[in-house]
C-alpha cells in the first residue's frame, strides 16, 4: 500500500515511572523496577513481588470537568487514559481534551480521521466491591450460594459496577477525551492483545479510514483477583519473601519457576507519513510489516504444564510480518519478544525464532523486559514497541537482566545498556490462548 505509518508520539506507563523517559533510563540503569507488592495485603500468596506504578492516578491527565468519571476507571482504564495523555503531548496534538468537551475547531485532526485500538484483558475487579456483595450471598453453611448471588448479592454491587470493568471502556473513555470519532475496536487477546491492536490501527491508517489513531493496550495484574488468576494458570513464581526478582524472572531458562506480575501500559500515536510530516511531526519510528496467527490448541487451566504452546503460530505471525515489510531475516538486528519467564510460553517462541532464523538466531540481541517490568499481558505489547522505537532512534540498547542458563544460540544473557546499530527490530508474542502478532520496525 502506497500510505505507510509513522509513529509520532510514544505514552507509556511502567512499574520505573510515568513516561517514556522514566522507563528508557530505569531500563538503561540495569535495576529492576520489580519489588515487594505494598498495593495490598499480598502475604496470602505464594507470589509477593510485583512492578507497582506508583504515584499514579487518571486525575492527573483528564480535564477538570471530567474528573468524576475517574471514579468509575478500573486501574486498567486509568493506565491507559494516563498513556493517551502522555502521547498527545509527545507527538505535539492539539485535541478535544485541550479544546473543552464540545470542541471540534483546533484540533489537529478532524475527529472523523482519527481512529482509536486498545488491547485489554479480562479486568480484575476490586475486592471491597466484591466482598460487600459476595457477604450478602452465604447459605446456612456459610458457603456462597449462586441462587442468593442472583437474588440478593447482585444488588449490592455499585451501581455503575460493570461500565468500571467492560474491557472497552479504555478505548471508550480514550475516544471520549480526545475526540475519535474514526474506526475504533477492544482486542482481547491476553498478552497479543497490544500488537494486534496496533497492528489494526495500521490497516486503517493504510486503506485511508483514518490518518491517525492511538493504538497500544493497558492492564494491571497487582490484585488479588489479578494475582489469583495467573497463579491458577500457572505463570508466577512462587517467591516467599525473596526481594530478588532475578532469582526468580529468567527469560528461556528451563528451569525459571515462572514470571512476575506487574501493571503498565503503552498508548502510542500512529500517522500516515505524509500527514505527520505536513504539520511538522517527528517521527520515533516507521511501522514496516505486520503479521498475526494462531497456536493451537490453547492452554486452558488446569493443563499439563510440561507440555509448551506450539510455536508455529509465532512462526507464521513473524514469517507474515516480515513479507509485509519486504524484510529478509538477515534484516533484523534486534528482537523485542515477549520472554515471559514461563518454560511453557518461553520454549514455543524460541522454537518459532530458530525456525525464521535459524542458526543467525544466536548473533542477535533478544531485548527481555519482563525481568525489569514484569507480566503485563494486554500491557506488554504497545511498551515493547515503544522501547524499540527508542532504541531506533537513540541507536542503543537498555540493559539485559538474567542470572540463569540459556539455550545453546540465545542470545539474552545479561549485559549493560549499550549502543547497537539498529535499522530494522522485530517485537513479537505469543500467549496463554495461543494469539499471535509480530511487527517490524524501522528507523525513521
Amino acid at each position: 500500500m502506497s500510505r505507510r505509518v509513522v509513529i509520532t508520539g510514544i505514552g507509556l506507563v511502567t512499574g520505573y515511572g510515568i513516561g517514556k523517559d522514566a522507563a528508557w533510563a530505569g531500563l538503561c540503569s540495569g535495576a529492576s523496577a520489580i519489588s515487594p507488592i505494598d498495593a495490598f495485603d499480598a502475604s496470602g500468596f505464594s507470589c509477593r513481588l510485583g512492578a507497582q506504578i506508583r504515584g499514579f492516578s487518571a486525575k492527573d491527565y483528564v480535564p477538570k470537568h471530567y474528573r468524576k468519571a475517574v471514579k468509575v476507571m478500573a486501574r486498567d482504564i486509568e493506565i491507559a487514559v494516563g498513556a493517551a495523555h502522555i502521547a498527545v503531548a509527545d507527538a505535539g496534538l492539539v485535541t478535544r481534551t485541550e479544546l473543552g468537551e464540545d470542541a471540534r475547531a483546533g484540533m489537529t485532526h478532524p475527529s472523523e480521521r482519527m481512529g482509536c485500538h486498545i488491547g485489554a484483558g479480562l479486568i480484575s475487579a476490586e475486592t471491597p466491591e466484591l466482598a460487600t456483595a459476595f457477604s450478602t450471598s452465604r447459605g446456612p453453611d456459610g458457603e456462597v450460594n449462586l441462587r442468593l448471588w442472583g437474588a440478593t448479592g447482585m444488588n449490592n454491587l455499585p451501581p455503575l459496577w460493570m461500565l468500571k470493568y467492560l474491557p472497552n471502556m479504555l478505548a471508550c473513555h480514550v475516544t471520549i477525551l480526545h475526540g475519535c470519532e474514526g474506526p475504533s475496536n477492544t482486542l482481547t487477546c491476553q498478552d497479543a492483545s497490544g500488537l494486534l491492536s496496533i497492528g489494526e490501527s495500521t490497516r486503517v491508517i493504510e486503506r485511508d479510514s483514518a490518518d491517525l489513531c492511538f493504538s497500544g493496550g493497558a492492564e494491571s495484574r497487582i490484585s488479588m483477583m489479578g494475582m489469583a488468576r495467573m497463579i491458577s494458570s500457572g505463570r508466577l513464581a512462587e517467591t516467599g519473601d525473596s526481594t530478588d526478582p532475578l532469582a526468580f524472572a529468567r527469560p528461556y531458562d528451563g528451569s525459571s519457576p515462572g514470571g512476575l506480575p506487574g501493571e503498565a501500559g503503552g498508548i502510542l500515536i500512529l500517522e500516515e507519513e505524509g500527514v505527520a510530516a505536513a504539520r511538522g511531526a517527528k517521527a520515533h519510528a516507521r511501522v514496516l510489516g505486520f503479521g498475526a496467527a494462531q497456536s493451537g490448541p490453547p492452554a486452558i487451566p488446569p493443563f499439563d504444564r510440561g507440555v509448551a504452546i506450539p510455536g508455529e503460530g509465532l512462526r507464521y505471525a513473524i514469517t507474515a510480518a516480515l513479507e509485509d515489510a519486504s524484510c529478509k531475516p538477515e534484516e533484523i538486528d534486534a528482537i523485542f519478544p515477549l520472554g515471559a519467564c514461563v518454560p511453557w510460553l518461553d520454549v514455543g517462541e524460541i522454537e518459532a525464532l530458530g525456525a525464521v532464523f535459524g542458526t543467525r538466531l544466536g548473533e542477535i540481541e533478544l531485548v527481555t523486559l519482563s525481568p525489569q517490568i514484569g507480566q503485563n499481558l494486554a500491557g506488554d505489547g504497545a511498551v515493547r514497541v515503544g522501547i524499540a522505537a527508542m532504541c531506533l532512534e537513540q541507536q542503543k540498547l537498555p540493559a539485559r537482566l538474567h542470572t540463569g542458563a540459556l539455550p545453546a544460540g540465545v542470545r539474552a544473557g545479561a549485559a549493560p545498556a549499550r549502543d547497537a546499530r539498529l535499522r530494522k527490530v522485530l517485537v513479537c508474542t505469543s500467549s496463554n490462548g495461543g494469539q499471535n502478532a509480530a511487527l517490524v520496525l524501522g528507523a525513521a
